[in-house]
C-alpha cells in the first residue's frame, strides 16, 4: 500500500463512523444543526404544553410540580440545546470558508465539543423522567436554579447540575476552537479589518464564553456541595447566603443573552448588505458597538436581582449600567438601517427575517429599559412582563437570526435552492404565531399576572386564551420549517456559485448586484433627482 492510499484509508471514514468519527468542519457543524433542530422540537413541544395548561385558569393538563420542571427544562433546552449549538454549528460551518482556513484550529476537540452535547441532552431529558420513577420531586426552581429550592430537590437536581458541567465543557471547548481558528489560521491578506462581521461576531461571543462558563459552573458545583457535603455557601442557617448564588448565577447569565444575541448581529451584517446591495454601513463601529456591548454586558449582572434588597448605590449603579446598554445595541440597529436606507433591495426570506429582527428586537430593547429603572422593575419583577420582554429579546435576537442564517446559507450548504415561496409563507406564519403569543403577556404581567405559576385568577383569562391560541400558531409554523429544509437537502433548483447575485432571484437588471460600492453616494440625491 503506498502512502497515499495508505493515507486515504484512514482519512476517509464512511456510514456512522464519517459522523461519529468526524474531523471535518463542515460535517461537525451539520451534526449541531441537526441536533439544535432536534432539541427544538423537544424545547418547543414543552412551550406548547405549557401554554395549553395556561389556556383556562385552574388545573387541566399536569401536576404543578411537574409544570414547573417543564418550565425550567423548557429555558435550558431552549438557551443550552437549540440556539447556542445552532449558532456554533453556523460558526463551524462558516468561519473556516470566511477567513480561508483549511479547516478548524482543533479538529479532534471540534469533535468532543459536539460529542458532549446529546449526552447532555439525554441527562437534562433524563433529569425530567426520575421523579416518576420514585428518585425525589421534580425540579421546581426555573432556570435559574435558585437555593434554598434547588438544595432541596431529589435526584433530578443533581442531573441537571451535571447536565450544565457538561454544556459548560461543550462550549468553551468550542470557544477556545473558534478563537484559535480566527487568531491562527487567516488566510494571508485577511487582516483584522477585513474580517466578515460574523466572524467578528463570533470572536467576541467565543471571548465572553470563556469568561462566563466557569463562574457558572462554580456556582452549581458549590450547590452541589452544599447538597451533598454540608457546606452552607447557599444556607443560611449555617452563614451562607442564598443571595450569592444569584450573583455567580446573573454574572454568567447577563452575558449569556449576549452569547445568543451576537451570532445573529453577526448574521444580519452579512445578510442586510447583500439584499440592499450595498456595503455594510460603518463596518468599524459595528465592530467597536459588539465590544462595548460585551464590556457593558459583563458589569450590569445584578439588575435580575433589584428585589434582594441591595444597596442603594449598588441599585443605582446596575440601573445606570444597564440603560447605557441601550447605546451599543442602537448603533448597531442605526447601522443596520442606514445601510438599507437607498439600497436596491429585494425581499427574500433571509431580508425578511432580518427586517423583523431589527423592528422587533427595537421593541425588546425598549420593555428592557422599562426594566432597568429601579423603582418600574419592583412592579414588573417576576411578572409576565419580563417573560414577554425577554422572548421578544431571544426570539427575534437569537432564533430568528438563525433562521435568516439557515436561509441564506441552505443554497451553500445543499447546492439546492430552497421554495422561496414556501419559505415566505413559513416566515409570515411563524412572526404572526409569535407576536400573537407573546404581545399579549405584556398586558398580562401590567395587570399583575406572575411568571411560572399554573393556574391563574379569572381576570387574566382573556389574554391568556390569545396568547396560547398565538403559541400553537408559532409551535406548528416549524412543522413547515422543517419541510423545507428536508426539500431542499433532497433537491430542487440548482443554487449557482453566487445564489444571491440576482440571476437565482428573478432581479436580474439590477445595475450592480453583489455588496460592491453603491453607484452614488448613499446619503445625497442622485443626479437625474435634483
Amino acid at each position: 500500500m503506498s502512502t497515499k492510499e495508505h493515507h486515504d484509508h484512514h482519512t476517509t471514514p464512511t456510514g456512522y463512523k464519517r459522523w461519529l468519527y468526524s474531523t471535518n468542519h463542515k460535517d461537525i457543524g451539520t451534526m449541531y444543526l441537526i441536533f439544535a433542530l432536534v432539541m427544538l422540537f423537544v424545547g418547543g413541544g414543552m412551550a406548547m404544553l405549557i401554554r395549553a395548561e395556561l389556556y383556562m385558569p385552574g388545573l387541566q393538563l399536569v401536576e404543578p410540580d411537574f409544570y414547573l420542571n417543564m418550565v425550567t427544562n423548557h429555558a435550558l433546552i431552549m438557551v443550552f440545546a437549540v440556539v447556542m449549538p445552532a449558532g456554533v454549528g453556523l460558526a463551524n460551518w462558516m468561519i473556516p470558508l470566511m477567513i480561508g482556513a483549511p479547516d478548524m484550529a482543533l479538529p479532534r476537540l471540534n469533535n468532543l465539543s459536539f460529542w458532549l452535547l446529546p449526552a447532555a441532552a439525554v441527562m437534562l431529558v433524563g433529569s425530567m423522567i426520575v421523579p416518576f420513577l420514585g428518585f425525589g420531586t421534580p425540579i421546581n426552581t426555573g432556570w435559574t436554579l435558585y437555593p434554598p429550592l434547588s438544595i432541596q430537590s431529589g435526584m433530578g437536581m443533581d442531573m441537571l447540575i451535571f447536565t450544565v458541567h457538561i454544556l459548560g465543557i461543550s462550549s468553551i471547548l468550542g470557544s477556545i476552537n473558534i478563537v484559535s481558528t480566527i487568531v491562527n489560521l487567516r488566510a494571508p491578506g485577511m487582516e483584522w479589518m477585513k474580517l466578515p462581521i460574523f466572524v467578528w461576531a463570533w470572536l467576541f461571543t467565543a471571548l465572553l464564553l470563556i469568561i462566563i462558563m466557569p463562574v457558572l459552573a462554580g456556582g452549581v458545583t458549590m450547590l452541589l456541595f452544599d447538597r451533598h457535603f454540608g457546606t452552607a455557601f447557599f444556607d443560611a442557617a449555617g452563614g451562607g447566603d442564598p443571595v450569592l448564588f444569584q450573583h455567580l448565577f446573573w454574572f454568567f447569565g447577563h452575558p449569556e443573552v449576549y452569547v445568543l444575541l451576537l451570532p445573529s448581529i453577526g448574521v444580519l451584517g452579512m445578510v442586510i448588505p447583500t439584499f440592499a446591495r450595498k456595503p455594510l454601513f460603518g463596518y468599524k463601529t459595528l465592530i467597536y458597538g459588539m465590544l462595548i456591548l460585551i464590556i457593558l454586558g459583563l458589569i450590569v449582572w445584578a439588575h435580575h436581582q433589584y428585589t434582594v434588597g441591595m444597596s442603594l448605590g449598588a441599585t443605582t449603579y446596575f440601573m445606570i449600567g444597564t440603560i447605557l446598554i441601550s447605546v451599543p445595541v442602537g448603533l448597531m440597529n442605526f447601522n443596520f438601517i442606514c445601510t438599507m436606507w437607498r439600497g436596491a433591495m429585494t425581499f427574500e426570506t433571509p431580508m425578511l427575517f432580518a427586517i423583523s429582527i431589527i423592528l422587533m428586537f427595537s421593541f425588546a430593547g425598549t420593555t428592557g429599559v422599562m426594566l432597568a429603572v429601579v423603582p418600574a422593575d419592583m412592579q414588573y419583577h417576576d411578572s409576565m412582563f419580563v417573560v414577554a420582554h425577554f422572548h421578544y429579546a431571544l426570539i427575534p435576537g437569537s432564533l430568528l437570526g438563525l433562521y435568516a442564517a439557515i436561509f441564506y446559507w441552505l443554497p451553500k450548504w445543499t447546492g439546492n435552492m430552497y421554495d422561496e415561496k414556501l419559505a415566505k409563507i413559513f416566515f409570515w406564519w411563524t412572526i404572526i404565531g409569535f407576536n400573537v403569543t407573546f404581545f399579549p403577556q405584556h398586558f398580562l404581567g401590567l395587570a399583575g399576572m406572575p411568571r411560572r405559576i399554573v393556574d391563574y385568577s379569572m381576570q387574566f383569562t382573556d389574554f391568556n386564551v390569545i396568547s396560547s391560541v398565538g403559541s400553537f400558531v408559532f409551535g406548528l409554523s416549524h412543522l413547515l420549517f422543517l419541510y423545507i429544509i428536508i426539500k431542499t437537502i433532497k433537491g430542487g433548483p440548482k443554487a449557482g456559485n453566487k445564489p444571491w447575485d440576482g440571476s437565482q432571484i428573478g432581479t436580474i437588471g439590477l445595475e450592480w448586484t453583489v455588496p460592491s460600492p453603491p453607484p452614488y453616494h448613499t446619503f445625497t440625491t442622485p443626479p437625474e433627482i435634483k
